[in-house]
C-alpha cells in the first residue's frame, strides 16, 4: 500500500508538530475532496489542547488527541452530529478534577460526541468503607493524552487513517495501552473505529471499556426513537421505570428532568454483528452504530432530555460491562481479564443516514436481526444488572 503519512506526536523521540494542513488533491486524486487540519486551540479551558479535523468530502469530524482520542463533534453537510453540552469545551484535562471526593469531576469536561470510558474502570464512582474514592466516574482514559499520533492517506483509495496511542498506568497496579485507529473512506458517511487494548504489564491485568456516544438536536428530537434488536431490557433504577414501555421514545426538552437509563442484551447475526439506530421524529435522518456483541456484550441507553440549555442529549453506550461500580461488575464477571501482553480488539462504526429511504433501510436491518424474537422487558431493575437493586 502506497501512502503519505505525517507523525504529529512522537514522545519517544521528542518530535511534536504544532500544525498541519493538507488537502487531498495534494496527496492523490482519489482523496481529492479530503482535507486534514491539525492546530492548537486557544483561550479559556481549551488552552493547550490540539484538535485534528478530518474532512472526507461527506463527513467532517474533530478528534481530540489529548482527551483520549475522543471525537468532539462531527458534521454531515450542515447537520451536526453530537450535542450542545452546557460545558463549554473542549476542556483540557488539567481543568477536570477527576479525583475530587464525590468522584463526579469527570462531568466538568464532558461534551464529546464520542468519549471512551475506562480503561481500568468505566462505571459509577466507587468509594471504600471510609468514604475514600476508589474509582472515579467513567475512569481516566478520556483525560489521558496520546503520546503518539499519526495520520496517513492511501494514495490509491484515498482512505484516511488516524492512529493514536494512549497509556493508562499506575505503578504496582496496572499498565494498559490503547491503540485507537479511526478510518474514513472518501465521500462515505461512515466513521470506522478500531481500538486495541493491551496489558503491557508482566503480570495479569483487567480492563473495562465503554463507548459513551452522545447525540442532541437535530438527530435527537421529541418523538425520536431508538431502534434496536433487544433480547432483554431492564431499567437501571426506579427512576427509569417511569418510562415503562416507552423507553424507546424521546420526549421534548424538560427542565429538571432526571436521567433515565436502561440496560440491554442485544441480538446479533451469525457474525455477532448488531445494529442500533437513533432516528428523528420524522424518520428523515438518523445514525446507526454497528459493532460486535462478543467484543461489547452490554448496551446502555442514557436519556437526559433536559432543557436545551442544560444539555438535551441521549447516550448510546456499547460496552464490555454495565456502568455500575467496578466491584459490582467484577462480582458478576463483567471485567475483562488480560494475561501479560494480551490484547483485546474492539470494532465500532458510526453511519449517518440523511434520507427517509436510508432510515427505512436501517430500520429494516434492525428488524431482520430481531426476527420473531419478542424482547423480555423487566418492570423493575434486574439484581444481576443494577447495583443496589433488591434481590
Amino acid at each position: 500500500m502506497s501512502e503519505n503519512s505525517w507523525t504529529l506526536i512522537s514522545s519517544d523521540d521528542g518530535n511534536v508538530r504544532d500544525e498541519l494542513n493538507v488537502c487531498g488533491a495534494e496527496i492523490s486524486q482519489a482523496a481529492a475532496p479530503c482535507q486534514i487540519d491539525y492546530r492548537p486551540l486557544r483561550g479559556g479551558r481549551r488552552e493547550g489542547l490540539h484538535q485534528l479535523t478530518i474532512d472526507n468530502g461527506a463527513i467532517r469530524l474533530i478528534l481530540l488527541p489529548q482527551r483520549g482520542m475522543g471525537i468532539w463533534k462531527a458534521w454531515v453537510g450542515e447537520t451536526e452530529i453530537g450535542w450542545q453540552s452546557p460545558v463549554d469545551g473542549p476542556v483540557h484535562p488539567q481543568w477536570v478534577p477527576l479525583h475530587e471526593p464525590s468522584g463526579l469531576g469527570w462531568l466538568e469536561g464532558f461534551d464529546e460526541l464520542l468519549v471512551r470510558c475506562g480503561l481500568y474502570s468505566n462505571g459509577a464512582p466507587e468509594h471504600d468503607e471510609q468514604g475514600r474514592l476508589l474509582f472515579p466516574l467513567h475512569g481516566k482514559i478520556a483525560q489521558s493524552p496520546a503520546h503518539h499520533l499519526e495520520v496517513a492517506v492511501d494514495k490509491e483509495s484515498g482512505e484516511i487513517t488516524v492512529r493514536g496511542v494512549v497509556d493508562e498506568r499506575r505503578f504496582l497496579f496496572y499498565h494498559l495501552q490503547l491503540v485507537a485507529t479511526v478510518r474514513l473512506k472518501p465521500q462515505s458517511p461512515v466513521i470506522a473505529i478500531e481500538d486495541v487494548v493491551t496489558n503491557l504489564s508482566a503480570t495479569a491485568g483487567e480492563m473495562q471499556l465503554l463507548y459513551h456516544i452522545n447525540f442532541g438536536p437535530p438527530l435527537l428530537t421529541s418523538g425520536g426513537k431508538l431502534v434496536l434488536a433487544a433480547k432483554r431490557v431492564a431499567p437501571r433504577d426506579l427512576e427509569a421505570t417511569k418510562d415503562a414501555d416507552r423507553w424507546a421514545l424521546y420526549g421534548p426538552p424538560e427542565a429538571n428532568f432526571n436521567e433515565r437509563v436502561h440496560f440491554f442484551e442485544l441480538l446479533a447475526d451469525e457474525q455477532q454483528q448488531t445494529q442500533v439506530l437513533l432516528r428523528n421524529a420524522s424518520a428523515t435522518e438518523g445514525i446507526s452504530l454497528h459493532y460486535n456483541t462478543e467484543q461489547l456484550p452490554c448496551f446502555a441507553q442514557w436519556k437526559h432530555t433536559g432543557a436545551l440549555q442544560d444539555g438535551y442529549v441521549t447516550g448510546l453506550e456499547p460496552a464490555t460491562n454495565f456502568p455500575n461500580p467496578r466491584s459490582f461488575e467484577a462480582e458478576h464477571q463483567r471485567v475483562v481479564s488480560l494475561a501479560p501482553d494480551e490484547s483485546r480488539r474492539f470494532d465500532l462504526k458510526l453511519q449517518f443516514h440523511d434520507s427517509a429511504a436510508e432510515v427505512e433501510q436501517a430500520e429494516l436491518a434492525v428488524k431482520k436481526l430481531s426476527g420473531e424474537v419478542e424482547p423480555s422487558v423487566a418492570s423493575l431493575p434486574e439484581p444481576a444488572w443494577s447495583f443496589g437493586a433488591e434481590t
